[in-house]
């Protein structure tokens, strides 16, 4: 009896790659792999603890009080209250201005944008545009929103929207790659079912398209949104108070056209004061901003969970 060919060339091909003894070089390769996550994992646990050691105190001293209290120059007395308002107002422009705009312009590369010259490079564009620095944008927003607001005789310009458009463009690139290949994953046969029962490119795509891709958008977006919250440098450029201010006492249109601050900027001061008090603040300041990415991350990933779909 014959042995089959193809069982023979495919046995040969694994005992090559296989080996008959130990590739040194993968091992070494794979050693450094697993040391260098070691190290990177005892680095994250070393910082997280003196963080939490330092700022765990005084939230449970202060409690509500810290998350309450507006800044002030008295460490007994200064607290986040308005910076988690900058930050929220923040995340609302954030959500309200680059994940629409983002999944839009998804949308439109993924499906009804054709394979052009045109295409790809803008395409190549967003991907680098993703990658560049943070301050680069808070430049940016500096130029034109900054300046936007000052020619239209808003202040000086430098308000919490301002600084919200600022870092909306920041996030707008990853918001379009996320919601790209979230789409571009969806598989081709659901696209022809739907133009198999005669329905056009838009009912495909905001009917059996976008839903399919919902998960992977979804988790894109959380994952920018919680980016977009820690974000410091651009918000420097783009007018963000270091110190304490008074608008926290004004009309709502006097808070969105006059100082403000957040979270991040006010945990940046705390650091640059002498006082040990202020010190244990910005720890407490950073207590608060990774609670609210671990939240933010850990919505995204029972979302992923709750609405994936294996293909």
């Amino acid at each position: 009896m014959q042995p089959n060919p193809s069982t023979v060339t495919s046995g040969a091909v694994r005992r090559g790659l296989q080996g008959s003894g130990t590739h040194w070089p993968s091992v070494v390769f794979q050693v450094l792999l697993a040391a260098s996550l070691l190290f990177t994992l005892v680095a994250l646990l070393v910082l997280l603890a003196d963080v939490l050691g330092r700022g765990m105190p005084v939230l449970s001293e202060r409690g509500i009080d810290f998350l309450t209290a507006p800044l002030s120059s008295d460490p007994a007395k200064a607290g986040v209250g308005q910076a988690l308002w900058g930050t929220f107002v923040i995340g609302v422009i954030v959500v309200g201005v680059a994940f629409p705009l983002g999944v839009a312009t998804a949308v439109y590369l993924e499906e009804y944008a054709t394979g052009s010259r045109l295409t790809r490079l803008v395409d190549v564009n967003i991907r680098n545009l993703a990658g560049v620095p943070s301050i680069v944008y808070g430049l940016l927003g500096l130029a034109v929103f900054v300046g936007l607001f000052k020619w239209l005789g808003l202040g000086n310009g430098r308000n919490v929207i301002a600084g919200g458009l600022t870092v909306a463009v920041l996030v707008l690139p990853i918001v379009i790659i996320t919601a790209a290949e979230a789409i571009r994953a969806v598989p081709i046969s659901i696209r022809e079912a739907g133009y198999g029962v005669g329905a056009s490119r838009w009912q495909v795509t905001a009917k059996l398209v976008l839903p399919a891709a919902f998960p992977g958008i979804l988790t894109g977006i959380v994952l920018s949104l919680s980016r977009a919250l820690g974000e410091t440098a651009p918000l420097i450029l783009a007018g963000a108070v270091l110190g304490s201010f008074s608008s926290g006492n004004a009309d709502l249109l006097g808070q969105l056209l006059g100082p403000y601050t957040a979270l991040p900027m006010v945990v940046y001061r705390w650091t640059t004061l002498p006082q040990d008090e202020f010190r244990q603040l910005a720890a407490a300041g950073m207590v608060v901003l990774l609670a609210i990415t671990f939240a933010a991350n850990g919505l995204a990933i029972y979302l992923r969970n709750r609405y994936s779909r294996v293909w």
